[in-house]
């Protein structure tokens, strides 16, 4: 009679213990979205929730989501965009002197234009 007791008291420990368990793992996405102040805290704590009943589908995806973001970084991108900026402010450069070499050849054009004008054309160009 006691060992009957003892048994379901057992069973509903490790039941409560596992329920509150799997709750508890669902929650350290979030966990560590707060403490690295994510702005999408609340969007990560409901799709915690929902991943209890997609059968843990959602919760890798979580993990990574709360953890890319920091709060001295941000996403992370600032390295990407300063090389952006620089590649961009390289291009305006080269585009600055595609329009000087174009406008020195232009010139070379008239001057050539007018120099053989004056000039008789030898052989090769008689026909």
């Amino acid at each position: 009679m006691f060992l009957d007791y003892f048994a379901l008291g057992l069973l509903c420990f490790v039941a409560l213990v596992l329920f509150y368990g799997i709750i508890a793992i669902h929650d350290i996405p979030y966990e560590i979205s707060k403490t690295r102040n994510h702005p999408h805290q609340d969007a990560i704590h409901y799709a915690g929730w929902v991943s209890l009943f997609t059968l843990h589908a959602l919760w890798p995806f979580l993990w990574i989501w709360a953890t890319l973001w920091r709060e001295d970084r941000g996403w992370g991108f600032t390295k990407i965009q300063n090389e952006q900026n620089e590649l961009h402010h390289e291009v305006l450069n080269l585009a600055k002197q595609v329009e000087h070499l174009t406008e020195k050849v232009a010139e070379l054009e008239v001057k050539q234009s007018t120099n053989g004008h004056s000039q008789k054309p030898s052989r090769g160009d008689e026909r």
